[in-house]
């Protein structure tokens, strides 16, 4: 049986999922975009204290 992780690698070379990572990329290149998702991951992970 295949794992979790095996699966997404099964997903990502189909074509719905080169079709999504394609999507990502586009979105990822826009510098709003880019600059939102780093507002994200500084309030929801970075500002963490152990």
């Amino acid at each position: 049986m295949p794992g979790l992780f095996q699966k997404v690698q099964d997903f990502l070379k189909s074509p719905q999922g080169r079709k999504y990572t394609d999507q990502a990329k586009r979105y990822a290149s826009d510098p709003k975009n880019r600059q939102k998702a780093q507002d994200l991951f500084k309030r929801f992970g970075g500002g963490r204290k152990h």
